[in-house]
Formats: C-alpha cells, sequence, structure tokens
C-alpha cells in the first residue's frame, strides 16, 4: 500500500512583514512531528516540500529531527531519498501555497496596498482579530468565483493547481514503490509533503467530490504541522485520516496552533 502524508507547515509569521518564515513555534512543531514519527517507528521513505520557505524550513527541521530520533534509537534505520538539504527533485512548485496578499488587496478597493491595509488594521483595538476578519471576507470574496479575474491565481485555477501537485506526487510515490518492491522490500511505501492549508483542503474536498467552499471550511480549521493521510490502492485515492496532530496535543495544548 502506498500513503501519501499532507503535512501543513509550522506557524509562519502571521501579522509580520515576511509571512513566508517560520516562528520560533513552528520550528518547534516541525522537530516534534519528526520525534515523534521516529518514536513511533513510522517510517517515512521521502520527504518533499512546496518552494515556499515556510514549507522547505518545516520539511528540513522534521527531517533533522526525524533522523536524529532514527540514530538514538535505531542506528541502522534511516530516511530514504530525503537528503537535509533538498534536491530539485524533492520540490514541487505546485504545492505552493496561493498568493495570500493578492487575495487580500483584491478584496476592496480601499486596501490597493499593504500600506492602506496596515492603516485600516492599526485603527481596531486588537489589530490581530481585525486582520484575521479582513483576510475571513477577502476569502469568502476568492472562493465566491464572482470576481476570477482580478485574480493573479483564481479559485479554479488552484483548485486545478492543487490536482496536478496531486498527481505529481502519486506518481512519485508510485514510482518510489516499484522501486521499493523491486528491491525485494515488503513493506508499505509511505511519502511526506509539507504543503500549507490551501492546498491540503483543495486535495481533501476534491476527493470528497466538494465546492470550493467545503475546502475553505477545511481549510480554517488545519493545524500546523497537522498531518492529512491519503492511501492509494492501484491508483485510486482514499481519505485516511484528515488534520491529524497528536504529536502536538499530547505535549500540551499551547503547541496547537492555526496560523
Amino acid at each position: 500500500m502506498i500513503t501519501i502524508l499532507l503535512a501543513r507547515h509550522g506557524q509562519a509569521s502571521f501579522g509580520k512583514k515576511n509571512y513566508d518564515e517560520l516562528s520560533d513555534l513552528g520550528v518547534k512543531q516541525a522537530q516534534m512531528l519528526g520525534s515523534y514519527y521516529a518514536h513511533t517507528q513510522r517510517r517515512i521513505d521521502a520527504v518533499f516540500s512546496g518552494h515556499l520557505v515556510r514549507q522547505q524550513d518545516s520539511a528540513r527541521h522534521f527531517i533533522d529531527s526525524y533522523q536524529a530520533a532514527l540514530a538514538e534509537h535505531n542506528p541502522s534505520d534511516t530516511l530514504i531519498n530525503a537528503p537535509a538539504a533538498f534536491s530539485d527533485d524533492s520540490l514541487i512548485a505546485e504545492f505552493n501555497e496561493f498568493n495570500h496578499q493578492d487575495v487580500l488587496t483584491k478584496s476592496h478597493p480601499a486596501f490597493a496596498s499593504q500600506a492602506a491595509i496596515a492603516m485600516e488594521i492599526a485603527k481596531a483595538d486588537v489589530p490581530k482579530l481585525r486582520l484575521a476578519e479582513l483576510f475571513d471576507q477577502a476569502m469568502q470574496r476568492w472562493h465566491g468565483g464572482d470576481y476570477d479575474s482580478d485574480y493573479i491565481e483564481s479559485w479554479t485555477q488552484f483548485n486545478e493547481r492543487t490536482q496536478q501537485a496531486f498527481a505529481q506526487i502519486r506518481d512519485k510515490a508510485t514510482s518510489l514503490n516499484a522501486i521499493n518492491k523491486g528491491s525485494g522490500s515488503s513493506s508499505d511505501t509511505t511519502v511526506l509533503v509539507f504543503t500549507s492549508g490551501g492546498v491540503i483542503a483543495a486535495i481533501t474536498a476534491q476527493l470528497f467530490k466538494q465546492d470550493s467552499q467545503m475546502a475553505y471550511q477545511l481549510n480554517k480549521r488545519l493545524i500546523n504541522t497537522g498531518v492529512t493521510a491519503i492511501t492509494l490502492r492501484r491508483q485510486t485515492a482514499r481519505l485516511l485520516s484528515l488534520n491529524e496532530y497528536s504529536h502536538l496535543f499530547s505535549e500540551g495544548e499551547r503547541f496547537v496552533t492555526w496560523r
């Protein structure tokens, strides 16, 4: 059996000038996932990532933690095809998240620039809550489909891209499984992809044959480094689990974040 694990990246820098970098907590979350999988003997045959910094760094911190824990408990066991420094084959651009900034700035004529958005947020008693409110409104507009021509990438285009991403990782996992079987391995093949909430939500909604509103509702509930598992049998994909985050909750609720 082939299992594809889709992990949301660790906590990024929501509300900061550069969102595309992990917070200190985000680093810890990725490390916790690596250690958890190693200690529970969850074999990972390969690790992949989108091109975004927060995705790649999550993968690297996971790998370092996973390998260190394996070396401590079972030195003979290692990751296959998952070096600490990603090769080009490990990066899949289609797993990148949609352009948050474009979705937000296109949501209202008054928000044509980041400066305008910053001024609006600064008026609020709780700026982070106001930013979350504005972003929710922007997402509703983007998912609605009535203004597709406004965006660099409409929801429809983004959804099509995520299906291409899943097709690519399905093919890579199938090829790796064939190599494993050819070498006489009887183990199942498992690959892990660090991506973003929008991508995971779109792929999951497609498996359920649901529309963009389902994807939007799923996206709002995905935990940082939460893992969604999809199995492949004869190229048929089935959802095994959604947004699993025991590696975080077992250490304390403070590690569980949505943004």
